[in-house]
C-alpha cells in the first residue's frame, strides 16, 4: 500500500469513528486485561504490508477506547478535539517537524510565535508574557513552577539553575487545600516536595480563605511562591485574585496561578468576574486541549517575566542556532528539545473559531451545565452539591439518608450509569463523600444531548435506589 492510500485509509477510520458518537457506548467495551490480551503476541520477525498493520491496528483498539470525543462524555474535564485541531494535527504528524529551534522549523516557530499572541489576547493576559507549548496542565505548571522557583531564588542571591538547590535558601510554598494533584507533583519534581507547603484553608466550594491566606502570608520571611486556581477541579470554583494576588505581591511572593480550564472564563466578558484579578499573576498554566478542542498534547505554561522563563527552560548546545533579535526559539520555554510542533493545532483551533465563536462556545458550556444542574436538583434524592458557575456539576445520590447509604447508592449509581454507556460521568470524593462528577467540556454538547444525560442519570439512580428499597 502506497503512502497517498495508506493516510486516506487513516482517515476514512478516523471519520468512521466520529461518526459512531451518537451510538456508540460511551465507555470503552473491552477493559485493560482484555486490551492487553488483545495487542500481545511474539515480537514481529518479518515485516507486514502498511495496510493490513493499519486495519489491524483499528481493529484491536477501538473496543478498548473511550468515546471522550463525545457529546455526552463528562468524565474528568475533557474537550471534544475539533475536527479543525486533529486535522491540523494529523497535518502536523505527517509534516514530522521537529520544533526544537526556529531555523531548522520556521512555520512551526512561527505558528507558535503566532498562536502565543492571540492566546495572551483572548486570555487578557499581560502581552509581554512568553508562552511554552506544552503536553499539558501538568508541565505547564512544573514549566511555570520552575520559572518561578529560579526568579524567587535569585532575587535572594542564588543561582538554582548554576547550584542545584543544595544549600540554597528555603522556598516557602503556599497553597490552597484543594489544589490539583498535579501541583503537588510538580512541587515534586522541581525538589520542592510535595509535602512541605504551606497548606490553606478553603471554602465549601474550594476558594482560597483570604483571612487564612493573609495569616499565612505574614508569616512568610524569604523565598515563596503562592499557588493559587481559576478552576477547582470538582466546584469549578475560582480564587479571588483581585484580594490574594496584592496580598502575596506585598510580601515578595511569585503568584502562579493553576488554570487549566478555568482560566478560559477570561475569554467570556460574561464569565470574566470569576477570574477578575488573575492577570495580577506572574505565571498561568492552562491547557488546549480541554476548553480550545485542540487534540491531546496541547497545554501552555505563560509567565510574565520572559527572561525568567527562559532562564529556567533554555537548552543551550554548540550545534543549536542562536535566536537573532525579534526572533523566538520554541525550545527556549518548554522542558524538551524534541517535540511536535503543537503550534498548528492551536493557531488553527483560533483561526477557525475566532474570538467569537470561543466566547460562544464557553458560555454555551457553562450554560448547559447550569441546566443539568438545576434539572438533577429539581428530583427527589438527588443533591447538586456546587455551586456551579463554571461547567462542573458534583451531584450526590441519596439525598437525607445516612452518609454511608447515600456514598453507596452514590458509587452505585455512576457504575450503572458508566455501565449503560449512553454517557460517562465518573466519581470522587468531596469533603469526604462520594460524588458524580460531571464536566461539560465538549463543542458539541448541547441541551439535546443535556436531556438525554439527564434521563439516563435519573434512570439509572431510580434503578439503584428502587432496588436498594427492596433489599
Amino acid at each position: 500500500m502506497g503512502t497517498k492510500e495508506l493516510f486516506q485509509n487513516a482517515a476514512a477510520h478516523a471519520s468512521r469513528f466520529r461518526d459512531m458518537a451518537s451510538s456508540r457506548a460511551h465507555r470503552p467495551t473491552r477493559d485493560y486485561a482484555g486490551s492487553v490480551a488483545v495487542f500481545d503476541g511474539p515480537l514481529p520477525a518479518r515485516s507486514t504490508d502498511m495496510g493490513a498493520v493499519l486495519d489491524d491496528l483499528v481493529a484491536r483498539a477501538e473496543p478498548g477506547l473511550s468515546m471522550m470525543t463525545g457529546a455526552r462524555f463528562f468524565g474528568w474535564v475533557i474537550g471534544g478535539s475539533h475536527p479543525m485541531g486533529v486535522a491540523a494535527d494529523f497535518l502536523t504528524s505527517a509534516w514530522g517537524q521537529n520544533t526544537g529551534n526556529h531555523v531548522a522549523t520556521p512555520s512551526a516557530a512561527a505558528a507558535e510565535t503566532i498562536a502565543a499572541r492571540w492566546l495572551l489576547e483572548l486570555l487578557g493576559l499581560p502581552r509581554e508574557s512568553s508562552v511554552g507549548f506544552v503536553t499539558g496542565a501538568t508541565v505547564a505548571n512544573f514549566t511555570c513552577l520552575a520559572a518561578a522557583r529560579g526568579e524567587v531564588l535569585r532575587r535572594a542571591g542564588w543561582g538554582v539553575d548554576a547550584k542545584g538547590l543544595f544549600g540554597a535558601p528555603e522556598i516557602t510554598v503556599l497553597i490552597g487545600d484543594d489544589a490539583h494533584t498535579t501541583i503537588f507533583s510538580a512541587l515534586q519534581f522541581l525538589g520542592l516536595g510535595h509535602d512541605r507547603v504551606v497548606r490553606v484553608s478553603t471554602d465549601d466550594q474550594g476558594r482560597i480563605l483570604p483571612l487564612a491566606f493573609s495569616a499565612a502570608m505574614s508569616r512568610v520571611s524569604g523565598p515563596s511562591i503562592a499557588i493559587l486556581q481559576a478552576g477547582q477541579i470538582n466546584t469549578g470554583g475560582c480564587d479571588d485574585f483581585r484580594t490574594l494576588v496584592p496580598i502575596a505581591k506585598a510580601r515578595g511572593a511569585w503568584v502562579h496561578v493553576d488554570g487549566a480550564f478555568g482560566l478560559w472564563a477570561q475569554a467570556s466578558p460574561r464569565l470574566r468576574h470569576l477570574t477578575d484579578g488573575v492577570e495580577m499573576a506572574d505565571s498561568w498554566a492552562t491547557d488546549g486541549h480541554k476548553w480550545l478542542q485542540t487534540p491531546y498534547d496541547c497545554g501552555y505554561a505563560i509567565v510574565r517575566d520572559e527572561v525568567a522563563h527562559r532562564r529556567a527552560m533554555t537548552i543551550a548546545a554548540s550545534y543549536l542556532p542562536l535566536a537573532g533579535e525579534g526572533e523566538r526559539d520554541p525550545s527556549h520555554y518548554v522542558p524538551e528539545l524534541s517535540r511536535r510542533a503543537r503550534g498548528f493545532a492551536t493557531w488553527a483551533m483560533i483561526r477557525h473559531l475566532g474570538r467569537e465563536g470561543i466566547e460562544a462556545m464557553i458560555e454555551r458550556a457553562c450554560d448547559v451545565a447550569a441546566f443539568m444542574a438545576e434539572g438533577l436538583a429539581r428530583q427527589n434524592g438527588i443533591a447538586v452539591v456546587n455551586a456551579v458557575t463554571l461547567n462542573q456539576i458534583i451531584v450526590r445520590f441519596g439525598e437525607g439518608l445516612p452518609a454511608e447509604r447515600a456514598d453507596d447508592l452514590t458509587r452505585r449509581t455512576i457504575a450503572l450509569i458508566q455501565s449503560d454507556g449512553l454517557i460517562f460521568a465518573g466519581g470522587a470524593m468531596w469533603r469526604g463523600r462520594q460524588v458524580m462528577r460531571l464536566s461539560v467540556s465538549n463543542y458539541q454538547t448541547d441541551r439535546a444531548q443535556a436531556n438525554m444525560a439527564l434521563e439516563a442519570i435519573v434512570s439509572a439512580y431510580r434503578a439503584v435506589s428502587g432496588a436498594a428499597d427492596k433489599a
